[in-house]
């Protein structure tokens, strides 16, 4: 009688699971994975290696695109190295923004991946539900840097520039009457402050809705409950971090443990499962999204009473204000050799990490004095999560390989680099 053997199946990267850059090589016993091995690089981009021949503030927008959802979140990690080997103090009213617009990237992160793993499982509606909450920060990133998903905002020794004191408002068309214009306009008469002050309100009603259509759907259940278990040793010793992590019911949050800005004066919560699950991975992510919602509305009050300046005054680091750079021959000097030659980093190294929506974010950087790092290497939350992924696989079927990429919400961006 002819020996059965195991088959290989190549899985994605066209399948839509895998983000057309992911190829996983099953190994199955009938639809059973014995095993999977994920085969990485397809969008391998040398984001370290070009780092050493950019100036600190030219590698800056190379931040965004590495995780491109969670875009000032990698910016943060960045900027705090170079805070860190510099020794500058950033002002406070930059930390606030900071902290306001990473809990906002963190929502921006979590609906995305909410609308993604719905319709990886099956769940359609979902994805539209995210999207309409995710266009309003998006408008909040356009309003504050310009771009609507590349921002570079952080910068060394702060942020870019203040928030706005106007709201950008739909214009009339030929798809959208003065009634409907009206209505969508209703919430951006004020400044940014206020158009996310209304965001912030409405939020949490708008989280209660993605609950109701997922958190008890019995179809939702039967593809989450028990896939993917993660037990809470082995998610330490394999270093998964963030809500992978506290899904298996340890309590680590960079945030609380490691605070870094302003983080030590929020008050916010930990959430963590109890069955290191893909449902408790996705009820630990859901109330997240509150807890961030939380932050964004204590940093709201915050700036409203306390104006300040926003960046460093050191003018090696950042330059000076347009006005005194037009009026003044050495702010032109320090403008103009700020973006020509870069900044001098003292010689060092530093590694900062922050609390990425995916898990610990960090960048390690060495500098020899020069104006470009010698070394860089980045800490990636997603791709320690992908080596992971065979031992969360195994013994489920192929449908539950998709639930559980879905799980890891894994960018390859920063898988790849």
């Amino acid at each position: 009688m002819a020996e059965i053997k195991n088959y290989t199946l190549n899985f994605g990267p066209q399948h839509p699971a895998a983000h057309g850059v992911l190829r996983l090589v099953l190994e199955l016993d009938g639809e059973v994975i014995q095993r999977a091995d994920p085969h990485v690089g397809l969008l391998h981009r040398a984001t370290e290696k070009l780092a050493e021949t950019r100036t600190f503030i030219q590698t800056l927008p190379y931040m965004d695109r590495l995780d491109y959802v969670s875009m000032m979140c990698n910016e943060h990690a960045y900027c705090l190295a170079i805070e860190k080997l510099l020794g500058i103090e950033v002002p406070e009213r930059a930390q606030y923004i900071r902290v306001m617009f990473s809990e906002l990237t963190r929502i921006l992160n979590h609906l995305l991946w909410l609308g993604a793993h719905g319709i990886d499982c099956g769940a359609m509606n979902v994805l539209i539900y995210c999207f309409r909450e995710r266009e309003d920060i998006l408008d909040m990133y356009e309003a504050v840097s310009g771009a609507r998903m590349h921002a570079a905002y952080f910068r060394p020794g702060g942020v870019y520039r203040d928030l706005p004191d106007t709201m950008p408002q739909y214009k009339v068309s030929r798809i959208r009457n003065e009634r409907a214009l009206k209505a969508l306009n209703e919430n951006r008469q004020g400044s940014l402050l206020d158009f996310i002050e209304d965001f912030s309100k409405r939020f949490p009603a708008n989280v209660d809705e993605y609950e109701t259509l997922l958190t008890d759907n019995r179809i939702w259940k039967q593809r989450t409950v028990g896939i993917g278990v993660m037990p809470p040793e082995r998610a330490l010793n394999l270093g998964l971090t963030g809500p992978m992590l506290r899904g298996s019911g340890v309590a680590w949050d960079l945030r609380k443990k490691q605070p870094y800005d302003v983080y030590e004066r929020m008050d916010f919560d930990i959430p963590v499962g109890t069955h290191g699950d893909t449902y408790d991975r996705y009820l630990v992510r859901v109330e997240e999204l509150r807890q961030a919602n939380r932050i964004v509305t204590q940093c709201v009050e915050w700036l409203r009473r306390n104006p300040g300046p926003v960046i460093t005054d050191n003018l090696k680091v950042a330059p000076p204000s347009r006005v005194n750079m037009k009026t003044n021959m050495e702010e032109l000097i320090h403008h103009f050799k700020l973006f020509t030659e870069g900044m001098h980093v003292p010689e060092g190294e530093a590694y900062a990490a922050v609390e990425h929506p995916k898990g610990e974010f960090g960048i390690y950087l060495v500098s020899d004095g020069a104006n470009k790092p010698y070394r860089m290497k980045i800490r990636p939350p997603g791709f320690v999560h992908l080596a992971a992924f065979d031992e969360m696989c195994r013994g489920h079927m192929i449908a539950d390989a998709v639930a559980i990429i879905g799980t890891m919400d894994i960018v390859f961006g920063e898988v790849d680099r």
